[in-house]
């Protein structure tokens, strides 16, 4: 079944000294670069939500969709933006910053979708879940604008208002990294050195 995927680089970065994270290096390239390369082979679409830096993002050849409220809504406008601009009936959503992606994600998301008759599968890893990384079907629009108009933000709270399950990938934790700190970019660029 054909997937979009939208991936989400709208965020403040406010950890990385208000960086546009998606635009910052790893092995010389930028983290965006990575996640496209990855993701690729497993959708059909691919948008782009980021607020700033929008011509290097345009330069990626990906429509760039910019946020419809000014004030930082956080991953749930992206969200909704890819549900509203997608070609597919099928989202996938996931993070700029997340250069060790499976390459199997979206099958997997998609398996467990289908089997479990579900609107949402969201990843989950060493127990902890990964709420945007996340395919939800298209249908789930309207929850979710009615959800943002009545101020609410948080992911995991509309999704699980959802027919929702949540697919364990727990052979691959390391996929689900947050690069939230130049720190933290440092020390994959290291790893990923050593290998």
């Amino acid at each position: 079944m054909p997937i979009s995927a939208i991936i989400l680089a709208g965020g403040r970065a406010t950890r990385m000294n208000g960086a546009d994270k998606g635009l910052v290096l790893l092995q010389n390239k930028p983290l965006i670069q990575h996640v496209i390369e990855r993701l690729v082979p497993q959708v059909d679409e691919i948008l782009i939500n980021a607020n700033r830096e929008l011509v290097q993002y345009q330069a990626l050849d990906y429509k760039v969709l910019q946020d419809e409220a000014k004030d930082f809504l956080g991953p749930l406008a992206g969200f909704s933006l890819g549900m509203q601009h997608a070609k597919n009936d099928y989202v996938l959503t996931l993070p700029c910053d997340s250069p060790l992606l499976p390459a199997d994600l979206a099958q997997r998301l998609m398996t467990a979708l289908v089997e479990h008759k579900a609107e949402i599968a969201v990843a989950t890893s060493d127990g902890s879940t990964h709420p945007v990384f996340c395919l939800c079907k298209k249908i789930t629009l309207p929850s979710l604008t009615t959800y943002l108009q009545q101020g609410e933000h948080r992911v995991s709270t509309w999704q699980k208002g959802q027919q929702y399950i949540e697919v364990n990938f727990n052979d691959c934790s390391e996929a689900f990294t947050n690069l939230n700190t130049f720190e933290d970019l440092a020390a994959l660029e290291l790893k990923l050195s050593k290998k």
